[in-house]
């Protein structure tokens, strides 16, 4: 019984130790996401403060990934008033419920 008992412990933290190895490596991965650059206040009206945004379309689902404070600061003025579409590269992370890509690269097309 004890036996039976360690086993099932030692398989369970072999998966959570797996798992938690894979979530590591996903994190850390640089990614290209295409879509609207724009303002989550003044176009998406999500916000109550301005905040650039890519909202990426995948056939009727939307999603929403924030710029970090870096590179909100960098990239606002260009797309305050008016939407653009492109491209940015960067690191996705979750912060406080949200999507936050680092941006590496912004390509406005």
């Amino acid at each position: 019984m004890r036996i039976a008992a360690l086993l099932l412990l030692g398989l369970g933290l072999a998966v959570a130790f797996l798992g938690s190895v894979n979530a590591q490596e996903e994190k850390g991965k640089e990614v290209t996401l295409k879509g609207t650059i724009t303002c989550a206040k003044c176009d998406l009206g999500v916000e109550k403060k301005c905040a650039t945004v890519i909202q990426v379309k995948k056939g009727d689902e939307s999603t929403v990934y924030y710029f970090d404070k870096t590179s909100n600061g960098k990239y606002h003025k260009d797309i305050c008033n008016e939407a653009k579409p492109g491209s940015v590269t960067g690191k996705v992370a979750e912060k406080d419920g949200k999507k936050v890509i680092s941006v590496t690269k912004l390509k406005y097309e």
